[in-house]
């Protein structure tokens, strides 16, 4: 744990990584907290009818030990195993018996559609997939496609085209023996969302979830506390659910609820947050976003302490929200699936500051490199965020991508940086903070700029909901801004709106930063994490300048 000290400065200087030779991701947040807290209740499944089910972290070791044995009979060491559920008990013993075993998860989002799923289950080769009933109809569209495919388990029980995951729950589990893992070998297989390119494998080691506790015990403002509850809509199939939630709060001893909705809505998601009295809840931006839309929140008690988000940067009227309804300062921090939690603001340290992600998280050297040369840059001046190597919470490699994997690094005087692909900025107060992807920023008659500070500025009109903003080719400037602009229910689109929106950004950012043009949109284009998709509007954006030529 994070030893508290009175700066970030500090806790890093005194911060040392002490990661085992020998450690087995699911023995630690399965065995070993059910040594120190039997009775505790690890998980709360909550259905969508309020029903609930639990289970203690005893339960949770003797359970994960029988379904460990029973894939230990139809696998072998490195196998991938697909766990396609949403938030649920099953899905955390999956993840933690398939750790045990030795073999490797694969976590996948249960919204994907065939083709999706196609593409992850064939490029890592799973030979053992567990899903319910709805996930049996997708799995069943392209089975014909997945040779390698041996072995459908199905925790709805038995059906025609699957077998029953019950049968994989063998003996008492007390005689089991958890694999030999290093803490080098691989554990996970958790694929990108592609925002920039079709989805890559990004292959995790067990190391991955002791190199997230900084990142997590500091945008939760030193978690764990006595009585943390912790939850978030993120699904277990991504890292911000999976490494920033579940296996971290598990290692802690600390509670958590398990709930996914069909539909996010700001409504369910207060009503779980209050009836279950939620302590600390990782909230992607786009569900902040749409539960500052909901006026009930006035009416509420929450027992929130903390809130973390990241996937976007964040503006001061969303920070001052939170810090009003929510009753607590939202913590910013960044990472990505290849290398998660590696910057993070922390309130009870220090302020956070608007649009600025926050400070390289103790364990971690985070520093922003110059394109060409590599060298690190000084205060303000925009260049590449990248991480020193090697780092616990890194990944291992991409799955069948040896050239990705090459170009994901560089090395500058010896010294080996994985490269984000984000651009950003140191601050004077020690922070990074974020520009935009490589594709993101946008050259405009000189000017580098980048989207995220305009698309802040732009959700604060107050018809305005969501906002994405990308690069139109200009024949003069070379590009120009175009805001894409979803507005808010019962809002009229017209020209004198669109006019209006544009004075409100110029008037409060730089002239050079306003949208040249407004273009309104039915629904903002996001993946599955709730990151909008700024390629997709860049294509929209390319096709109108194609058009006026």
């Amino acid at each position: 744990m994070l030893e508290r000290k009175s700066t970030v400065s500090e806790m890093a200087s005194a911060f040392r990584w002490q990661i085992p030779d020998l450690y087995n991701l699911g023995v630690d947040i399965s065995d070993r907290p059910a040594e120190r807290w039997p009775d505790r209740v690890a998980i709360v499944d909550v259905a969508e009818t309020g029903d609930t089910r639990k289970i203690t972290f005893s339960d949770l070791k003797c359970d994960s030990n029988r379904l460990a044995q029973g894939l230990q009979a139809v696998s072998k060491v490195g196998d991938r195993i697909a766990v396609f559920l949403p938030q649920s008990i099953e899905t955390a013993l999956c993840h933690i018996a398939i750790c045990k075993s030795g073999c490797i998860s694969l976590p996948l989002f249960c919204l994907f559609g065939p083709d999706a799923l196609l593409h992850r289950l064939k490029d890592a080769g799973a030979r053992v997939i567990v899903t319910d009933r709805q996930g049996l109809k997708k799995i069943n569209q392209i089975r014909a496609e997945l040779p390698a495919l041996e072995r459908v388990y199905c925790v709805d029980g038995e059906a025609p085209d699957a077998l029953d995951f019950a049968d994989l729950l063998v003996g008492s589990g007390a005689d089991f023996k958890p694999a030999q893992t290093k803490a080098d070998d691989p554990a996970l297989l958790i694929y990108t969302s592609g925002t920039t390119g079709n989805p890559k494998g990004a292959l995790h080691a067990h190391r991955v979830l002791l190199g997230h506790l900084p990142g997590v015990e500091m945008s939760h403002n030193f978690f764990p506390q006595p009585k943390d509850v912790i939850w978030t809509p993120a699904d277990w199939a991504w890292i911000g659910g999976l490494l920033d939630v579940l296996m971290p709060a598990l290692h802690h001893g600390v509670t958590v609820i398990a709930c996914r909705f069909k539909k996010f809505t700001a409504k369910a998601a207060f009503d779980l947050m209050e009836n279950h009295h939620v302590t600390s809840t990782f909230l992607p931006p786009t569900a902040l976003k749409m539960m500052r839309a909901d006026e009930s929140i006035q009416k509420r008690t929450l027992s929130l302490r903390s809130v973390a988000s990241g996937g976007e940067p964040l503006g001061a009227p969303l920070l001052e929200w939170g810090r009003k309804a929510l009753g607590a300062d939202i913590n910013e921090f960044y990472g990505q699936t290849e290398c998660n939690m590696i910057v993070s603001s922390c309130s009870e340290l220090a302020p956070s500051e608007p649009g600025i992600m926050g400070f390289p998280v103790p364990g971690h050297v985070v520093d922003v490199l110059d394109e060409q040369t590599g060298v690190s840059l000084p205060i303000g001046a925009p260049g590449d965020i990248a991480v020193r190597a090697p780092d616990p919470v890194m990944f291992l490699r991409y799955w069948n991508n040896p050239e990705a994997t090459q170009q994901k690094y560089r090395t500058v005087d010896g010294v080996q940086w994985l490269l984000t692909g984000d651009k950003g900025t140191k601050t004077e107060s020690g922070r990074i903070a974020f520009l935009g992807r490589d594709d993101d920023v946008i050259n405009s008659s000189g000017y580098r700029i980048g989207p995220a500070e305009i698309e802040d500025c732009l959700i604060t009109h107050p018809s305005v909901v969501l906002a994405g903003v990308v690069a139109k080719p200009d024949p003069i400037r070379g590009s120009i801004v175009a805001a894409y602009v979803q507005l808010a229910a019962g809002v009229t689109r017209d020209e004198s709106l669109a006019e209006e929106i544009k004075l409100h950004v110029k008037s409060r950012l730089a002239a050079y930063e306003a949208p040249r043009i407004i273009r309104f949109v039915d629904a903002m284009p996001t993946t599955t994490t709730g990151k909008i998709i700024r390629a997709e509007l860049r294509k929209l954006a390319e096709a109108e300048a194609h058009a006026e030529r």
